[in-house]
């Protein structure tokens, strides 16, 4: 969740104001600057680990779409789908390590990438059923999974993904050149630019830090020889949304570790949802705040189901907008209107994918790794507010002493049968398994009553 301030500056423009088209195209495209690399990065990482090759520009074109028919949703609340708030949807990052594992999964049968791709999309699309289903009672989730167990998960995240960020940096998982020093420095230099401009005056810079540094790196590889464009010229120009384009299986051990992060980000979801509310100057308590906040996670669901039923990765609430709602004072849904647009416009055209896809190794990890760093420190941050009793250290010891233990030492379950090994190797897992049931039986638990929110 980002950092929101009650003395934050009047908004401009409120929930519900129509901006002038200037002011409103504006705010949207910061908006797309400060979510566009978190919107595709995931794409790229779990194109390259899975070996995907050409079908990533498609799956790039496909998250910016999803993307922007998600955020329409979500601001827009068709019924009882969407907050109306001004919340941005993209791709979310923690899913990684449980997706990284269904591709393994199928690739260890001998899988293609019609075949990972169709496991991964079946098991996300399965998944998706069980946020829509947690939104209706998110209330009574709360007594099992409250900011210790929300935290402990967020900051697995985040430390089971630095491995992946470090080893592009190096050049990549196998590179020949790994470790080199034109790699080291160029990825390097990334990261020390993404940290300089995060120290920028210009509240404008510091929100597109990220952008800014991969657009840079990427400009310095081009220059560097590093940067082949070649292939861009035998793409299609046009990527049109092709429900279940690579057909649609299922397997248990390859779900099970989906579901659980779909029950961690319902509650992370409402938690950024009340950011939201909060920088926009809405109420974050009553009727009205209950019903966005299941709305909100009821579209999380939703938008995820559509995103795999259109070839993408599951789609939850970004919330560094909503440091872009106090950077501009605008809070108006109307702007996520312009920039679902934009988004679509975007990704019609697999080129912008195809372009990405270039991006050198080293200069995506100098991203990613600060990226993926930021989402543990928000685990630790949550884990923060808690009250660090005898009980929350212990259940935090051994859920980051089981899950980071494994993650370390995989051979560990070598001799166990191949659905444990499939569902237990990933230390998202292992550490959210280990916290929901210990925060659930061991005495001294906090009860919510049912009108908590």
């Amino acid at each position: 969740m980002s950092d929101t301030s009650a003395n934050s500056p009047e908004l401009l423009y409120g929930l519900n104001d129509k901006p002038p088209v200037a002011a409103a195209f504006l705010a949207a495209v910061q908006h797309m600057l400060a979510s566009f690399v978190g919107i595709i990065t995931p794409t790229l990482i779990i194109g390259g680990v899975l070996g995907l090759g050409s079908e990533i520009p498609y799956l790039i074109s496909m998250s910016l779409i999803v993307s922007g028919v998600a955020t329409f949703i979500q601001a827009k609340k068709i019924g009882p789908v969407g907050s109306g708030l001004m919340a941005i949807q993209g791709t979310s990052f923690a899913f990684l390590s449980s997706i990284l594992a269904a591709g393994f999964i199928a690739k260890g049968k001998g899988g293609g990438p019609d075949e990972i791709l169709s496991l991964i999309f079946g098991v996300c699309f399965l998944g998706a059923f069980i946020e829509i289903g947690l939104s209706q009672f998110l209330h009574k989730l709360k007594a099992f999974i409250n900011p210790l167990v929300t935290g402990i998960v967020i900051t697995a995240i985040g430390l089971s993904l630095i491995k992946v960020g470090i080893t592009d940096l190096g050049g990549g998982f196998k590179a020949a050149d790994f470790g080199s020093l034109v790699n080291l420095g160029l990825g390097g230099s990334v990261l020390v630019l993404i940290v300089v401009l995060n120290q920028s005056k210009n509240a404008f810079v510091r929100s597109s830090a990220i952008f800014i540094g991969l657009v840079i790196g990427f400009i310095a590889a081009m220059m560097m020889g590093k940067v082949n464009f070649s292939g861009l010229s035998s793409m299609d120009w046009l990527a049109l949304p092709v429900p279940f384009k690579y057909g649609f299986s299922f397997d248990i051990e390859a779900f099970i570790p989906v579901a659980l992060i779909y029950l961690i980000t319902a509650i992370e979801s409402s938690g950024d949802l009340t950011a939201t509310s909060m920088v926009s100057k809405e109420p974050i308590t009553g009727d009205l705040y209950r019903q966005r906040i299941k709305g909100g996670v009821f579209a999380d669901g939703v938008n995820s189901m559509l995103a795999a039923v259109f070839n993408t990765f599951p789609n939850t609430t970004f919330s560094q907008n909503n440091g872009v709602i106090q950077l501009t004072g605008i809070a108006s849904r109307y702007v996520a209107f312009w920039i679902a647009g934009i988004l679509i416009v975007l990704g019609l055209f697999p080129v912008i994918g195809g372009i990405f896809q270039q991006l050198p190794k080293p200069v995506l990890g100098g991203a990613t790794l600060v990226m993926f760093g930021t989402v543990a420190a928000a685990g630790i941050r949550i884990l923060a507010t808690v009250e660090l009793d005898r009980r929350s250290m212990l259940i935090m010891a051994v859920s980051f002493g089981l899950g980071l233990g494994i993650a370390a030492v995989p051979d560990l379950l070598k001799e166990m049968p191949k659905m444990v090994q499939n569902v237990f190797s990933s230390a998202i897992t292992v550490s959210g398994l280990a916290a929901i049931i210990m925060n659930s039986l061991l005495p001294g638990r906090v009860e919510l009553n049912d009108n908590d929110e």
